[in-house]
């Protein structure tokens, strides 16, 4: 069976989120469900946003809709950890872009890898059910 593998950029990251394993997040197998890995990383991508004062439906000019998503799963993840979310964007169009997204803990030094994964996501006009170029606002934050 193939596997999925995210390869992330050399460069640093566009973003890195902070986010703590809540109660909720917890699966009967006692670790981060794999439905919540989705939600960690939807948190990190609007706390992206949010650092530059916009949001998923007013993102510097677009706004956003996932077209897809891919999870490399890495490792495990329990209730009162704090997983960093590390953001980058790439392969970007006239109308879409990929975040990949680096789920990890950290500490001290030792980092142990959750998760990878990546989010298509498609400049998306809301009134006319539409595609949307991407605007000169939103290309800077994915280009910085």
């Amino acid at each position: 069976m193939a596997r999925v593998k995210i390869k992330f950029p050399d460069e640093k990251p566009l973003f890195v989120a902070v986010i703590p394993v809540r109660i909720g997040d917890i699966n009967y197998g006692g670790h981060v469900g794999n439905d919540s890995i989705l939600s960690i990383i939807h948190e990190a991508r609007m706390q992206w946003l949010g650092s530059h004062g916009h949001t998923e439906l007013k993102a510097a000019g677009n706004a956003l809709i996932m077209a897809d998503v891919m999870i490399a799963y890495k490792g495990e993840a329990f209730y009162g950890e704090t997983l960093h979310v590390a953001l980058y964007a790439e392969e970007i169009t006239k109308v879409s872009f990929d975040l990949l997204y680096r789920l990890y803990k950290q500490s001290g030094t030792d980092i142990k890898e959750i998760a990878h994964a990546k989010t298509g996501m498609v400049c998306f006009d809301y009134d006319t059910r539409k595609v949307d170029d991407i605007k000169a606002g939103l290309m800077k934050l994915l280009k910085d």
